[in-house]
C-alpha cells in the first residue's frame, strides 16, 4: 500500500509540474539556492519570483534551492533571482539589499552566507556579482541592450492614438506597448535603471492592460494619467536619445492636472485632442 501511495502521489506531482510548465512557453528549468527560514520565507520569496505566464517558481524550506520554469524568450534566471533580492533574501550570486534584509519579519532573518561581505550590501547594491549594477549608466547603447527605447516608441503611439481620441488605435498601440515591456531585460541595467523598473513595472502593466481592453477614450486617458507618470521615471533613469519633453495639461482631472511625455516640443493634448489641442506646457525637458 505504502509503495502504491508513493507512485501515486509521485505520479501527482509530475503532473502537477508538468500542467504549471505546459502554462509557460519556451521554458526552460533551473535550480539555485536562496538562503531562508521557514514558510513565510517561502511565500515570500515565491510571490516575489512568480509572474502569470511567464515563471513558475518554488522554494524548498529544507533545501534552500529554488526551482525556476521559465520563459527563456521572456526572462532569465538572474533577473528572477534580482527579484528575490530585492524582496530580501540572498542567493548565491545576487545579494539583498541591506534595507531589505532587515525589513523582513525578525523569524525570516537567516544568517547571510559570506560573513563580512554581507555588510557592504547597500541599497540595490548585489556584492559585486551583479555586474550590470557595477557599470554606470549608459545612454543610447544602454536604452537598446535593455528594450527601454521600444517602450517609449510604443508609448509614444498610444499618446498620439489619444491625441487623435482614436481608442481602437491607442487600444491596439496599448498591446505594442505591453509587448515591449515584456521584452525588456534587466541583466544589463544599473543599479538605479534597476530599482526604477522594479518600481514601475506592475503599474506600466496595468494601465497598458486597461488601455488594450477598451475602445473607451475616457478611460484609456483615466490610465494614461499614471502610465505617463511611470514613464517619466524610467525616461529619467535610462537616459533618453535626443530631448524628451515632459509636459502637462492643468485642467484634466477636475483641475488637478494630468501629464505626458511627447519628443515634440509643440503641445498636443492626449487628454482632450482637438477640443483643446494646444492645451498644456513643458514643464520639464530631459535630455
Amino acid at each position: 500500500m505504502k509503495s502504491l501511495y508513493k507512485l501515486f502521489m509521485g505520479v501527482a506531482l509530475l503532473f502537477s509540474f508538468t500542467s504549471c510548465e505546459a502554462q509557460i512557453k519556451n521554458p526552460k528549468a533551473e535550480t539555485a539556492k536562496v538562503y531562508g527560514n521557514c514558510g513565510m520565507c517561502k511565500k515570500t520569496i515565491e510571490k516575489a519570483a512568480n509572474e502569470k505566464g511567464v515563471v513558475n517558481a518554488s522554494w524548498d524550506v529544507d533545501s534552500n534551492i529554488l526551482t525556476m520554469t521559465y520563459d527563456a524568450a521572456k526572462t532569465n534566471p538572474d533577473a528572477i533571482l534580482k527579484k528575490v533580492a530585492y524582496a530580501g533574501y540572498d542567493s548565491d550570486k545576487f545579494k539583498a539589499p541591506t534595507e531589505a534584509y532587515e525589513g523582513l519579519h525578525g523569524c525570516c532573518q537567516y544568517e547571510r552566507p559570506g560573513g563580512d561581505m554581507s555588510k557592504e550590501a547597500t541599497h540595490g547594491a548585489h556584492q559585486g556579482h551583479d555586474m550590470a549594477a557595477e557599470k554606470p549608466a549608459q545612454t543610447t547603447s544602454a536604452q537598446q541592450d535593455t528594450g527601454v527605447e521600444k517602450v517609449l516608441a510604443e508609448y509614444y503611439n498610444v499618446k498620439d492614438a489619444l491625441v487623435k481620441s482614436d481608442g481602437a488605435a491607442a487600444a491596439k498601440a496599448a498591446v505594442a506597448f505591453s509587448e515591449a515591456v515584456a521584452g525588456v531585460t534587466m541583466d544589463k541595467m544599473d543599479t538605479k535603471q534597476h530599482d526604477v523598473w522594479m518600481k514601475v513595472l506592475n503599474g506600466l502593466k496595468e494601465d497598458a492592460e486597461h488601455i488594450a481592453d477598451t475602445k473607451d477614450v475616457k478611460h484609456q486617458r483615466d490610465h494614461f494619467t499614471s502610465l505617463s507618470t511611470n514613464m517619466h521615471l524610467v525616461i529619467k533613469a535610462f537616459n533618453p536619445e535626443g530631448e524628451v519633453y515632459y509636459q502637462k495639461c492643468p485642467m484634466y482631472n477636475d483641475g488637478k492636472g494630468a501629464t505626458w511625455l511627447s519628443k515634440e516640443k509643440a503641445v498636443k493634448n492626449p487628454y482632450y485632442g482637438s477640443a483643446m489641442l494646444t492645451c498644456g506646457s513643458t514643464i520639464e525637458t530631459i535630455k
